[in-house]
């Protein structure tokens, strides 16, 4: 029996209807994490540095917020993390740790008696010869929802689960993630719709500051991602040759032109070795930022980038008669202004929501 991806104890009278199609049967598996009753919320952080290019040495960067991490009180260090990095359009290499906590309480902790934070007041823009960054995300778990295509690999904030749920019913349909919100059954989720210049650059200079970037109403967060180390070489030829084409054309129409769609920030990120920092991992994942959720319901539904991966999914999942080693997973986080937190330390002017500024 297919199940709800909306936990029992989170189900309420709906005033905003379901979208599930009449009599539907999802075409593939999906599945979500169950989180214990009493994790009231979680944080997702992304910390990292930022260099003129992949020659500049992000080692060193790299390590120190590893040390923080790894080294720090063991109780409080992270529930799960990763090393990823991205080269982004102005042709900057940006490294990260990102790392989960089941509880906002738990991330303070860890910042305090790591001395992370002490070490973070006290970097000074402009004494620095790279940028620094950090995103602190924290929502609700009624305000989060995530999917993956394999029960027995979780990612992200589903290391964190209790345990995974059975096949869901909400999805592989128009409208099914949101329809996996709890917070969605009674609200909308509308955001502050972006109006930035699709003509003129950011004029604000943010090289040598220290910049935070105040919260906004439903911002919409999603980092989706993709694994083909484990699918056999005619699986892997068939992904390279006809899915991650079409999925890099789509990540970097919302890199370079997602203002069209209500998209501040996107990247394509590699999952990296956590030792030697080398891109060679065959994981990788999307990390943007929306005006809303129905901006990427927009972007996800009706624009042509979309649709060739949507479409080309299917394709894929068909000629393997949806028998796929491929694992996928999504994760979305719609984000109350207290709930995020930017950072930014002599950071280029399009990085992360620091794109937000541009008018």
């Amino acid at each position: 029996m297919l199940e709800c991806a909306i936990p029992e104890h989170m189900r309420v009278k709906r005033t905003c209807p379901v979208g599930t199609p009449q009599n539907y049967e999802p075409p593939f598996p999906g599945y979500c994490a169950r989180f214990p009753e009493k994790m009231n919320n979680l944080v997702m952080a992304i910390i990292g540095g930022q260099y003129v290019s992949s020659a500049a040495d992000g080692g060193a960067g790299i390590a120190r917020i590893k040390e923080y991490v790894i080294e720090g009180p063991e109780a409080l260090r992270p529930s799960f993390w990763e090393v990823v990095s991205v080269t982004d359009k102005k042709s900057a290499f940006n490294i990260a740790v990102i790392a989960y906590w089941p509880g906002t309480e738990n991330y303070k902790k860890w910042a305090q008696e790591s001395g992370f934070q002490q070490w973070w007041n006290g970097l000074d823009a402009q004494q620095e010869k790279h940028g620094w960054f950090l995103e602190v995300l924290s929502p609700s778990l009624q305000r989060f929802e995530t999917i993956f295509s394999n029960h027995s690999a979780p990612e992200g904030a589903a290391n964190m689960q209790e345990k995974i749920s059975g096949e869901l019913e909400e999805h592989g349909y128009w409208g099914s993630m949101r329809d996996r919100l709890a917070a969605a059954q009674t609200d909308q989720l509308t955001g502050e719709k972006w109006e930035a210049s699709t003509t003129t650059e950011q004029s604000n200079e943010t090289s040598g500051k220290r910049v935070q970037v105040q919260g906004k109403k439903n911002l919409c967060i999603i980092r989706s991602g993709q694994d083909w180390s484990g699918t056999l070489p005619d699986e892997r030829k068939l992904y390279l040759e006809t899915m991650h084409p079409v999925l890099i054309e789509g990540m970097n129409f919302l890199r370079d032109n997602g203002q069209e769609v209500g998209c501040y920030s996107m990247n394509l990120w590699d999952v990296v070795d956590s030792n030697t920092h080398k891109a060679d991992r065959e994981r990788t994942f999307g990390l943007g930022y929306f005006d809303d959720l129905a901006s990427l319901e927009y972007w996800s539904k009706s624009h042509q980038t979309h649709i060739n991966i949507f479409g080309g999914f299917l394709v894929y999942a068909k000629k393997l008669n949806f028998v796929l080693s491929l694992k996928l997973f999504h994760e979305i986080l719609i984000l109350e202004p207290e709930q995020q937190s930017f950072e930014y330390i002599n950071c280029h002017e399009a990085t992360g929501m620091l794109n937000s500024l541009r008018k």
